[in-house]
């Protein structure tokens, strides 16, 4: 498990292994999500580097979906 400290300007580094593996750049942005005691840090990526990641959606398994009907 990979560590963080936080420094006394209230500041994170994230380790180079979950740099690398994310592929984060400097100035990158981040939405935090807080979830009782856990901080969510997810980064904002452009639309050109969005594209294509719904296109995956079409290929899962949607039989586990409840239709209208059911919820009613």
């Amino acid at each position: 498990m990979l560590q963080a400290k936080l420094s006394n300007k209230f500041q994170l580094s994230i380790p180079k292994a979950i740099r690398e593996d994310l592929h984060l750049q400097t100035g990158q942005q981040f939405t935090l999500v807080v979830r009782g005691n856990i901080i969510e840090l997810i980064p904002l990526r452009s639309i050109e580097e969005a594209r294509g990641m719904l296109s995956s959606l079409k290929y899962q398994d949607s039989s586990e979906y409840r239709d209208r009907q059911e919820r009613m």
